[in-house]
């Protein structure tokens, strides 16, 4: 592994980022009604997971860094949730939102683990 000097070196994050785009590019399929509600909600839980993981990265501390990390943990599982619910609204099939359901699975251990390094460290 190479150095980190910046969050865009973390593959959480640009993982983060990967799936940030598959699911702004799935609600734009949601009906217009959803707009400011079931849309809202996921596109702004999975624009948090990235977000959270640069900002914790750019806190002086350790503590504050595995704090953001936490929150950007929970931003993922609350992507899951919404995606689930959408699924089962009948606004996107269980394929298409497959690929989205691995990253998540991919990345749910990943802010933990940095989380535990950094705590330790």
């Amino acid at each position: 592994m190479g150095t980190i000097t910046s969050h865009r070196d973390l593959v959480v994050w640009q993982k983060g980022m990967d799936l940030a785009v598959q699911v702004y590019r799935l609600t734009s399929q949601f009906p217009r009604s959803e707009m400011y509600r079931l849309t809202a909600q996921l596109t702004r839980a999975v624009a948090s997971v990235p977000a959270n993981i640069a900002e914790g990265s750019a806190r002086g501390s350790r503590r504050d860094y595995a704090n953001f990390l936490a929150i950007a943990k929970g931003s993922l599982m609350e992507t899951e949730t919404f995606l689930t619910l959408a699924v089962r609204l009948l606004y996107l099939t269980k394929e298409e939102a497959a690929p989205s359901f691995s990253l998540i699975t991919e990345m749910s251990k990943m802010p933990t683990a940095l989380r535990r390094r950094l705590l330790e460290g």
